[in-house]
């Protein structure tokens, strides 16, 4: 994420919003409920993570819009006050480092998602080949989320993104069978030892 101009919540908290600028754990947060928001499919849910990122922006007197970058949408979060009538006045800005750009797509471990899926599915395959389709299924859960939400490998997921994926993920948006939710955690296991990476200690 490229919270460039985020500020780090502890120690400089106060002084962030002094200088009317986004801490860092509420860039971070604002990143993961915009994710949630895409790849959510019911309008409830959609709804739901805008309101709470609208939220988020408005305590810090910022707000947000989705720039096409080169194909590659970038939520772009900046304050409140430059904006007149819901165009941007350049007059007001006056200062362009407070904006904070997030990418949404894209990645850089490798820099193409295609070889970052390729390589998900690789995985995928090892581990249903070596341990049946129900932890199959699991890893290509797994890999749908590392994929369409952070555009990385999965033994790059770190224990946060792993907590999203099992508390949040697989409930609202896998549907998993009740043997696939039994074993999900020792799925993950296998999809690590698979690339001969520990699980992330929570």
């Amino acid at each position: 994420m490229s919270d460039r101009n985020a500020i780090d919540a502890g120690g400089d908290g106060g002084e962030a919003e002094a200088d009317g600028e986004l801490p860092r754990g509420v860039v971070d947060e604002i990143e993961r409920v915009t994710r949630l928001e895409r790849a959510a499919v019911d309008d409830n849910e959609v709804e739901a993570y805008e309101n709470r990122r609208d939220k988020l922006l408005d305590e810090h007197g910022f707000t947000s819009r989705v720039r096409d970058d080169d194909g590659d949408d970038v939520l772009v979060c900046h304050p409140e006050e430059w904006h007149e009538d819901g165009i941007i006045r350049t007059d007001r800005i006056d200062d362009i480092d407070r904006a904070v750009e997030v990418p949404l797509e894209g990645t850089d471990d490798p820099d193409d998602w295609e070889a970052v899926d390729e390589h998900n599915r690789a995985v995928v395959a090892d581990v249903r080949e070596a341990h049946g389709d129900i932890h199959g299924d699991n890893a290509a859960i797994l890999a749908d989320f590392a994929g369409n939400h952070y555009a990385k490998p999965m033994e790059s997921l770190t224990s946060e993104e792993l907590a999203e994926f099992r508390t949040e993920y697989v409930v609202r948006n896998a549907w998993p069978s009740e043997k696939q939710r039994d074993v999900i955690a020792e799925s993950i296991r296998l999809v690590f030892e698979a690339v001969d990476e520990p699980v992330p200690k929570r």
